[in-house]
Order: C-alpha cells, then sequence, then structure tokens
C-alpha cells in the first residue's frame, strides 16, 4: 500500500477535484491517500494578486482553520471525511463559505458545532503556516495546491476537469507517478480549455 500525502485548501476547487481523484485511485490501485489542511489566504498574504482573487482570499481563512482546529482536536483521521462533507457542500452543492455551511458539515461527521468559532481566530494560523511550508518547500513557494507527495517525490497538480473516475483516474495516476517520477522534469501545461465540474 503506497501512501500519497494531499495538502489542500478546502476552498480551493483544484485541490477539491484532485482530492476527488484521489478516492478514485484508490478504488483501483493500492494507494491511501492522507490529508494535510492549506492555506490559500495565508499562503498569498503580502503576495500581489488581482484584486478580486484578494477579495474572495479574504472572505475564505475560516475553513482551513477550521479543519486544522478539528484534526488537532479529533486526529488527523477526521480530515479525510470532514473535507468531503464541507467540499461536497462547497463545490457540488454551491453552498456559501459562512458559519451554517460549516456547522452543517461537522454536524454531518459527529463533530461539535463549536469548532466553526475557530473560523475567525489567529490562534492556528502559525501552524497552518508550518503546513504550507511541509507541503511547497519541496515543490516551490510560488506554486500552491493541490500538492501531492509520494515515495519522496512531490508536485504540484493534477490540474484536472472533469473529475476522471474508475480506471481512468488509475492511468492518470499512473502516468502523473511516471513523468513526476523523471529526474529534471518540471512542466507539462496546457490552457485551460473547460469549466471547473465535479
Amino acid at each position: 500500500m503506497k501512501t500519497v500525502d494531499l495538502w489542500f485548501d478546502p476552498v480551493c476547487p483544484w485541490a477539491w477535484l484532485a482530492s476527488r481523484w484521489l478516492l478514485e485511485v484508490e478504488a483501483v490501485r493500492a494507494v491511501r491517500t492522507r490529508f494535510h489542511v492549506f492555506s490559500l489566504a495565508l499562503h498569498n498574504e503580502g503576495r500581489s494578486v488581482d484584486a478580486w482573487y484578494r477579495t474572495w482570499l479574504d472572505e475564505r481563512w475560516g475553513p482551513a482553520r477550521v479543519l486544522l482546529a478539528a484534526e488537532r482536536a479529533h486526529g488527523k483521521e477526521v480530515l479525510r471525511d470532514l473535507y468531503t462533507a464541507l467540499g461536497t457542500r462547497l463545490h457540488r452543492d454551491k453552498a456559501p463559505v459562512d458559519r451554517a455551511t460549516i456547522v452543517d458539515a461537522l454536524t454531518s461527521v459527529g463533530l461539535p458545532a463549536s469548532l466553526a468559532d475557530t473560523a475567525g481566530s489567529t490562534d492556528l494560523d502559525e501552524d497552518l503556516r508550518a503546513g504550507n511550508r511541509a507541503a511547497l518547500d519541496p515543490i516551490g513557494e510560488d506554486l500552491g495546491v493541490p500538492a501531492i507527495h509520494v515515495d519522496g517525490n512531490a508536485f504540484f497538480g493534477p490540474v484536472v476537469s472533469p473529475l476522471p473516475r474508475g480506471e481512468e483516474a488509475g492511468r492518470l495516476w499512473d502516468g502523473v507517478l511516471l513523468v513526476t517520477g523523471t529526474p529534471g522534469f518540471f512542466e507539462l501545461k496546457r490552457g485551460r480549455s473547460s469549466p471547473v465540474t465535479a
């Protein structure tokens, strides 16, 4: 069984799709995904970004803080189900990024609604910063999430939509491991021609 470490920000649609892809991969390859919280808001603090993106980020600090607080209080394994619950609401159901959505996700997986109080707290921001560094130190600070580490190999991506399923997901996994495991391989990219769809 191969362990795959995925860093995600719960509000990032590309990280969401990568996480759902890895769950598909788990069904067809001998892999198990470990989930780690990342904060895009923190990552982009002090960076020059488009005004719309800064506003978008500033409104979305809370979910990463809440998931990290849940992990600290209840263990790493809660992230898999809590991220699925919150991500389904945010990315599939298009629920607002607000306290009610967070509370709904928390209670749906048996976690206390009081964890939603951490959304506005900076108490764990240094831990978020450390998690961001753990994700990006091996791949490059100018990148973000999804960040994946496997067998000493680390990379950003894949950025893929629509979500590959079943053996198609497994073949993409095989290919990603092949190209990212090649010494000196840095980038393979093309313009995005389809919308983000799960």
